[in-house]
């Protein structure tokens, strides 16, 4: 097992972020869907902040909002499609 955990942080704030909530957001702006923009901008806040909580040594902390982003990318994609 890796002891540095900072390359896991940063893998998850660009991952999770820039890439997958990134793309979400631009297609609830691109359909006009504002719920659905705020719960992917929701969910890129809680997956930015899970990258600290690897920084800070918080895996509680890191499983809580890594769960909560899961929850609002869901729910995002869910107001999407219908």
């Amino acid at each position: 097992m890796n002891t540095n955990y900072d390359t896991y942080a940063v893998a998850i704030i660009i991952a999770f972020g820039s890439l997958i909530i990134g793309g979400l957001m631009a297609a609830a702006i691109g359909f006009g869907e504002r719920d659905a923009f705020f719960f992917a901008l929701g969910a890129a806040t809680s997956a930015w902040l899970a990258g600290y909580a690897v920084f800070l040594d918080r895996p509680r902390t890191f499983m809580i909002l890594v769960a909560l982003a899961t929850v609002m990318a869901i729910s995002s994609a869910f107001v999407l499609g219908f």
